[in-house]
């Protein structure tokens, strides 16, 4: 694999270095080079220079322009207003580039690893045993799953963990529920079977509340049997392993319709740090970070206060002697930092939960788990809305189910494909449906800002125009048609040409992909590339409505110029895509 240089890379150099050169009393100084519509580029950090050294901007960015060598990307330079410098760099180095890109391996399109890269343990994804996932569960999975994929493409150890819910006092109702009903969980395997196991988790669910709501004698019944499970009875575990398993049953049943790979191994729920919650009471405690109050375990902060104006802890121990979810959190950060290696701690997890996080990564750094090293980051995502602006419901006001969402969203994808499809046979229809309604979903969620909520709107979702993955999808199948079409003509760069203002928009962008795939997973911002893909298949359309390929008039070097800037857009689009989860389908 051997990385390619971006254009904007080499020309932010070039002009370091003319920097340094004509200015030598200015220290190291940024161009701030950034995308113009004057020009390719403008830069315009010579204006902040002048200011520095009193002198006149005009003059120095004419020093600047003198001190760059010739024979570079640069095609033509020219200083406007006070001191920017707008550059337009030549055909040829756009297309040079962009051959390197293309011959580079197939799935780094030239895209350097991270130097700095290190090891992050990525929380995503998290059901909760024994209860149906709802749209509530969408956002953490499909962030974190596209997360991940980009944070191992950039070179990053990633290391994926589901910290389910998987343990709790609900346990104690449905283990004794099921020993003295032992048949609730029975159903057939086979076809449909992940619904089959939800279904009768649900049954027996809704039977042991009404009971445990009903019964003083099974509600006591059912406490003695959380201080059995708490205290390891084999025979609690093996009933409290049933629900677990048969959950997993149906979360993988969800996640494979998501297009989700999710491995046993990284399914480690809050059960799995039970060994280590009193270790890490007492080492909060004797190391005075966390106090007594009250008879519970507490971390007090400065800056945390309820509305009455007092301090609001964290409690890490009941006072009762019971652990809080603190005590998982804190004891699963000593794993992932001390067992795992973790360089970086990265949680996808509802906006909803920051102040919880905020408490808890303050006393891990207390504590001295987090320190320089190690940092913990919350990947914060906002609440899925309706069409009315209103948390996402069903006419009943109850949660969405997961899977019905997805297979509504997989239905209406289905009369997209059909309208448009063209010599496509029902079982190619059924499957790009499945593909387009996915990636609908997927993308809608990831076209947004995290941090925002977004309103659920399949209709928008699966539309052909705007902002959608149906659009990129299309754009994807249409460049791969061209390359069906084109028969014996060969994609080949030619640097010689001249090339059209719609091939040159093209190019440049396509060279910004390493970039922004750098950028996104340095900020954990997976819209960003979402958005990027988005403009990549509007600079396409253009270029295909401008741009022939397969026209009898056009030359030969020009048209295998453009066949070989349609095949690049497709691979773009394609690893880019895949980054997000999302498939792109050759055919449409």
């Amino acid at each position: 694999m051997a990385s390619v240089n971006s254009l904007a890379s080499t020309l932010q150099q070039q002009l370091a270095d003319a920097l340094t050169a004509a200015l030598p009393d200015a220290g190291a100084a940024d161009p701030l080079l950034r995308r113009s519509d004057r020009a390719d580029f403008q830069a315009n950090g010579i204006l902040a220079l002048a200011k520095k050294l009193k002198g006149n901007p005009r003059e120095l960015a004419a020093q600047v322009t003198a001190a760059i060598p010739a024979g570079g990307p640069i095609k033509e330079i020219e200083v406007s207003g006070p001191g920017f410098l707008n550059i337009t760099l030549s055909d040829r180095s756009i297309i040079e580039t962009l051959a390197a890109r293309d011959a580079d391996d197939e799935d780094r399109l030239g895209v350097p690893h991270n130097a700095a890269a290190g090891t992050t343990v990525i929380d995503y994804a998290q059901p909760n045993v024994a209860k149906e996932m709802h749209v509530g569960h969408l956002r953490s999975a499909v962030i974190g799953d596209a997360m991940a994929q980009i944070l191992e493409f950039t070179g990053e150890t990633v290391v994926r963990r589901h910290h389910i819910g998987d343990w709790g006092t609900q346990f104690g109702m449905l283990i004794q529920y099921l020993i003295e009903h032992p048949d609730q969980l029975n159903h057939e395997g086979g076809e449909g079977e992940g619904e089959a196991a939800m279904s009768s988790l649900n049954r027996l669910y809704k039977a042991s509340r009404a009971l445990f709501d009903a019964d003083e004698e099974f509600k006591a019944r059912s406490r003695d049997r959380v201080v059995a499970l708490q205290a390891g009875d084999e025979e609690t575990l093996a009933m409290w392993q049933r629900f677990v398993d048969e959950s997993k049953i149906y979360f993988y049943s969800v996640f494979n319709k998501l297009d989700m790979k999710i491995r046993d191994a990284d399914i480690v729920g809050e059960s799995g740090y039970n060994d280590m919650l009193t270790e890490t009471c007492h080492l909060l405690e004797e190391s005075g970070v966390a106090v007594r109050s009250e008879g519970a375990l507490c971390v007090f902060f400065d800056d945390v206060k309820g509305p009455d104006g007092n301090p609001v802890p964290l409690i890490v121990q009941k006072s009762n002697g019971g652990f809080g979810y603190a005590a998982t959190d804190l004891s699963a950060i000593r794993d992932r930092v001390q067992n795992l290696k973790a360089s970086t701690l990265l949680y996808v997890v509802d906006a909803r939960q920051a102040l919880h996080f905020k408490m808890v990564f303050e006393t891990a750094r207390r504590a001295g788990w987090l320190n320089e090293d190690v940092k913990a980051v919350q990947l914060a995502f906002g609440t899925v809305l309706g069409k009315d602006g209103k948390p996402f419901k069903t006419r009943e006001g109850e949660t969405v189910r997961l899977a019905d969402l997805l297979d509504e969203a997989i239905d209406r994808a289905s009369a997209v494909v059909r309208e448009k499809a063209q010599d496509l046979t029902d079982e190619e229809i059924t499957e790009r449906a499945t593909q387009v309604g996915i990636g609908a979903v997927k993308y809608a969620d990831l076209s947004t800002s995290a941090a925002r909520d977004y309103k659920f709107d399949l209709d928008q979702m699966v539309s052909l125009n705007g902002d959608t993955s149906v659009y990129i999808q299309y754009a994807h199948a249409r460049s791969c048609s061209i390359r069906r079409k084109a028969g014996e003509l060969k994609a080949q760069p030619h640097p010689e040409l001249e090339l059209a203002p719609a091939e040159r928009a093209l190019g440049l962008h396509l060279d910004q992909f390493g970039e922004v795939v750098s950028e996104v997973a340095a900020a954990y911002e997976p819209h960003r590339l979402a958005a990027y893909l988005y403009q990549l298949s509007s600079l396409f359309t253009t270029f295909y409505d401008q741009c022939p390929v397969l026209k009898s008039d056009v030359p030969q070097d020009v048209a295998e110029n453009r066949l070989f800037l349609s095949d690049l857009t497709a691979r773009t689009l394609r690893r880019g895509m895949e980054l997000l989860g999302i498939r792109t389908p050759e055919r449409l």
